[in-house]
């Protein structure tokens, strides 16, 4: 449960960077098992590529070239990912969602520049933060049975045993107050010498 405190607060303080990029949006919020839909726009037509990244550190989930219909994904999103639309304006739907998919996605699109012969990466619209909420689990009522086990058994265990002490105690005394007999001759003795005289 704390895991989940955990990344509810990281998804709280990473919301302020997540979406202080052109074109954002709200925060997401999905339920665990749903889908969401990235909308990916760019105002520039003269795009190479396409790639959706997640996380402050920005890790790669998916690369779309784009003169090609194909696509490659992350091995966390294998499987449920679905691309609509055309390059470079894509929505990229991610189903089955679980709570490691919550974070920050950002689209980033590629352009070959002329001028200096290199690749030039430009944040395209359509960035969000999304939030999925962990299935909550049915409460345990076997450790809830166990626990008022134990405390019953403690509480059995600790009358026993002053109910033991007290029987101990009270038979104590009774064994104080009976007279030990001592043989002693000199009080008979004694007695005799008074009666002869």
């Amino acid at each position: 449960m704390s895991a989940v405190y955990f990344k509810l607060i990281t998804v709280l303080c990473l919301s302020g960077t997540a979406l202080s990029g052109p074109g954002s949006s709200a925060a997401v919020w999905r339920d665990f098992g749903g889908a969401v839909t990235i909308q990916c726009r760019s105002s520039e037509t003269d795009q190479t590529s396409l790639d959706l990244r997640r996380g402050l550190n920005e890790m790669s989930v998916l690369f779309k070239d784009g003169s090609s219909d194909k696509y490659i994904s992350g091995k966390e999103l294998s499987g449920r990912i679905q691309l609509n639309g055309e390059f470079p304006n894509m929505d990229i739907l991610i189903e089955n969602l679980t709570s490691d998919d919550t974070g920050p996605y950002w689209c980033i699109y590629t352009r070959f520049d002329q001028e200096s012969s290199s690749s030039v990466k430009v944040k395209g619209l359509g960035s969000l933060l999304l939030v999925v909420t962990d299935r909550c689990d049915p409460p345990n009522n076997h450790l809830t049975l166990v626990a008022v086990v134990i405390c019953a058994a403690a509480l059995m265990a600790i009358i026993i045993v002053s109910l033991i002490w007290r029987i101990l105690k009270a038979k104590r005394p009774l064994q104080a107050k009976r007279p030990q007999r001592v043989a002693t001759n000199d009080v008979y003795e004694e007695m005799r010498a008074t009666l002869r005289r």
